[in-house]
């Protein structure tokens, strides 16, 4: 049951969301929404449990927060009929899909950041996540200091390649950084011994670990790097549509509908195995989801 205090802070909130999406809106994104009767979702195929495939379709905590925003998307365009599109997008691609307006939300596992934010919005964090690496148990990699003379792998249009260089250079070790087109080969890059270390966002990591045939073979190590709060990404130049996000956003924090999600995919079996990641909410996201912003510390 959410707390008495928010669950006033909701009502509230759920008010001034009602009138400010019962008023006429206008906004490029809002206007296409409702022209075309479709929202356009773009995915990750591979970053479980937030955004990825199974069973042919995209799912994932991501996916059904995004799920839920389109339902406020009905109410603020008056369609009860919007259908959802879904694009597939890679760390890579995923920022010029906004961009370049091919898609409206981007539900994966992005990382707000001060460099991003000129050209993208984001609404309010739903994740916050810290930069580790995954290594072979057997490795004897336990510290970063342990990666002297070796290779790490990152994924492409990730911050984590440039946060494994910047410690390199600070703390004087060799370190051969590749990068790898997406997550999973990254992974695979590790199991095939042609990587010692791959360096991500711990709870991305912990998926592919939960996920691996032996999960035992693989440990998640290194002191945190980074934090990384993850939001949904969104235009920058369409400002009522995220206004429209935001409140919808809120709204499900402080309903307690966010925290449902949560437990949903992070400390209960999830498709396709049946895994449990075992991941109980962080004091830091606990926290935000007091008072919602989409604010974010650099």
């Amino acid at each position: 049951m959410p707390h008495p205090t928010r669950a006033l802070l909701a009502a509230g909130l759920a008010l001034c969301a009602f009138q400010a999406l019962a008023l006429p809106t206008t906004s490029p994104v809002l206007d296409r929404i409702r022209d075309t009767g479709a929202v356009r979702l773009a995915y990750r195929e591979n970053s479980v449990p937030f955004s990825y495939v199974d069973g042919g379709k995209p799912v994932g905590y991501s996916i059904d927060l995004c799920s839920r925003l389109v339902e406020a998307l009905k109410v603020a365009v008056k369609r009860a009929d919007l259908n959802i599109q879904y694009v597939p997008v890679t760390p890579a691609t995923r920022i010029a899909a906004i961009t370049e307006g091919k898609a409206d939300l981007e539900c994966g596992s992005t990382n707000n950041t001060r460099e991003r934010r000129e050209k993208v919005a984001f609404t309010i964090p739903h994740y916050i996540a810290s930069s580790r690496m995954l290594v072979k148990t057997s490795s004897g990699i336990h510290r970063w200091e342990d990666l002297n003379n070796k290779t790490v792998v990152s994924t492409r249009g990730s911050t984590n390649g440039g946060q494994i260089r910047a410690m390199a250079d600070a703390r004087v070790l060799k370190v051969n950084v590749v990068e790898a087109r997406d997550h999973t080969e990254a992974f695979g890059l590790v199991v095939a011994g042609k990587a010692d270390a791959f360096a991500m966002d711990d709870v991305l990591l912990y998926g592919f670990r939960a996920t691996s045939p032996n999960p035992a073979d693989y440990t998640v190590v290194g002191s945190n790097l980074a934090v990384a709060p993850y939001a949904i990404m969104l235009s920058k130049d369409d400002p009522e549509f995220k206004k429209v996000i935001d409140l919808a956003m809120s709204r499900m924090i402080l309903d307690g509908e966010a925290e449902k999600l949560y437990k949903k995919w992070f400390q209960q079996p999830i498709p396709p195995n049946g895994v449990k990641l075992e991941i109980p909410m962080s004091f830091l996201l606990r926290d935000s989801f007091k008072f919602p912003t989409d604010k974010v510390a650099d």
